[in-house]
């Protein structure tokens, strides 16, 4: 006979994935058990193999939930401009909004999806992928394509915004709305006049 789900099923699971992401950022994702995370999460070992038969499907499963959700986010708005510079403080503007509270999250990505097996790797990177071309088409928009200008140009200016973004947890991570939003605006400020 099929085990029936929980009504509470996806909020379990939610919970399951934030606690284990703040617990894989704590101790890292090699030196955390199973034991330790059911007790991260407050559950039985036997609950947590209820969601998840192994460690690395947990892991998989929080990188592809925050990989997807941020893509979708961010590839899915809709802007309130024509402006390319505008439309890049929004992108700007939400990616940093997004990551609040996904610290964990993000530090795991950053630190673990190597770890991965190779098809999860390419899913992953697949969502990375289209993130990063819809910003830098705003950027292509913004800075343009000098004549005599190295090729790697577009896209070394691309990635410092991801730095930049993708490393505020670490000297800013309990930044509010307000602190999030000026963040975005000086960034956007440095991306413009790089050409």
């Amino acid at each position: 006979m099929a085990r029936t789900i929980a009504k509470d099923y996806s909020e379990k699971r939610q919970a399951i994935l934030q606690s284990s992401a703040e617990l894989f950022a704590a101790e890292g994702y090699g030196r955390a058990t199973m034991s330790q995370i059911a007790q991260a999460c407050g559950v039985s070992k036997a609950n947590i193999y209820h969601y998840y038969d192994s460690k690395e499907a947990l892991l998989y499963d929080i990188l592809e939930t925050h990989l997807r959700d941020l893509r979708d986010t961010i590839c899915g708005l809709t802007f309130t401009s024509t402006e390319p510079r505008n439309q890049l403080l929004e992108i700007t503007t939400e990616l940093l909004l997004s990551y609040q509270g996904s610290d964990a999250s993000h530090k795991v990505q950053i630190n673990a999806i190597s770890v991965l097996p190779p098809d999860q790797q390419r899913i992953l990177r697949g969502y990375q992928k289209e993130l990063v071309t819809f910003v830098q088409d705003r950027i292509a928009a913004i800075v343009g394509m000098p004549k005599n200008q190295d090729p790697a140009y577009l896209r070394d200016i691309t990635m410092s915004l991801f730095a930049m973004v993708n490393w505020h947890f670490l000297w800013d991570g309990s930044a509010d709305e307000t602190r999030r939003r000026t963040y975005a605006a000086r960034i956007c400020a440095l991306i413009d006049g790089a050409h």
